[in-house]
């Protein structure tokens, strides 16, 4: 699938694509990494999410590369970022660059946090996997609770270019697919039809646990994933042309 770059004309579409290449997802990441560690930023487990307070360059390097939401206060001299468990973990044990606080304030370590996040939500191992390995090719990877996948992903910031795809994470047959998703046909159809009217092909990850336990984050390395595009197909477009007489 060709990117499809936001704006009225050809003229804007151009100069999306020109501020992103000038500005690639990598670099913007390396800064946001760099940012975090420099000011020492430290989160806190807020029920189903995590909260972090950052100033105004973090406000715009998080923005940028598209980790959490802001939160409204009536705070005049810092914002709060909302992240999601599979943000703020990717910040935290992949790149390093964010500590979390539980709620008697003392540091959370990666196993704690883990078993935290894993408690909270039981499919949080293969989303984690799922959620990494793509961060990991430098995809921008937002919610897709409004498109009915689990995820949604762009080459750049939603704001220049539109998705490409609807993920969806399965998960191997110990957890016997958490999410329930397409265990039949009309699921299938209805989830491609969907994607397939906002121009997004289904991605379909498949995370394997190759029987290894999920009590701590070092079991990550021993997954692996495939992938997987299911698209719509339309007799249509394959009918075989009649011949003239």
């Amino acid at each position: 699938m060709a990117t499809r770059w936001k704006g009225k004309d050809m003229k804007a579409k151009k100069d999306a694509e020109a501020e992103a290449l000038k500005e690639p997802m990598s670099k913007i990441i390396s800064q946001l990494q760099s940012s975090l560690v420099q000011s020492d930023t430290c989160g806190f487990l807020s029920d189903n999410s995590v909260h972090l307070a950052v100033g105004a360059e973090q406000i715009e390097l998080l923005d940028k590369a598209c980790f959490g939401r802001p939160v409204r206060t009536v705070e005049k001299d810092k914002q709060w970022f909302q992240l999601s468990f599979e943000e703020a973990f990717y910040l935290i044990y992949s790149l390093k660059c964010l500590k979390i606080n539980g709620s008697d304030t003392s540091s959370q370590n990666n196993k704690e946090l883990w078993h935290y996040m894993k408690c909270k939500k039981e499919t949080f191992p293969c989303f984690y996997k799922a959620y990494s390995h793509l961060r990991m090719k430098n995809w921008v990877v937002r919610s897709g609770g409004q498109y009915g996948v689990d995820f949604i992903v762009y080459r750049h910031h939603p704001t220049r270019v539109h998705s490409e795809y609807g993920v969806l994470v399965m998960c191997d047959e110990d957890d016997k697919d958490l999410n329930g998703r397409l265990r039949v046909w009309s699921d299938v159809h209805c989830t491609t039809r969907l994607l397939g009217s906002v121009a997004k092909i289904l991605l379909v990850i498949h995370v394997m646990k190759n029987g290894n336990s999920d009590d701590s984050p070092s079991c990550l390395s021993n997954y692996t994933i495939e992938e997987c595009t299911i698209t719509r197909w339309s007799p249509e477009q394959c009918r075989e042309k009649c011949s003239s007489c």
